[in-house]
């Protein structure tokens, strides 16, 4: 059993949730709710996984604020 952690986002234009995996190259999707959402993620990363254990390009840290005057 491998965990993923997915960053998730709202497009304004859409008012569809995105989500990405960083550094996961091609584990992305999009939905209406957050639990289609991560439907869709699971099944995109066992797709994505019928090739193999992907080689990730980064290795997500973390997020931080930000505070600007």
């Amino acid at each position: 059993m491998k965990k993923y952690i997915y960053i998730i986002e709202k497009c304004m234009d859409t008012n569809l949730f995105v989500a990405y995996i960083p550094g996961f190259a091609g584990a992305h999707s999009q939905a209406e709710t957050l639990d289609e959402l991560s439907e869709n993620m699971r099944e995109v990363v066992e797709m994505l996984m019928e090739d193999g254990e992907p080689q990730m390009e980064t290795d997500f840290v973390g997020t931080q604020t930000l505070m600007v005057a």
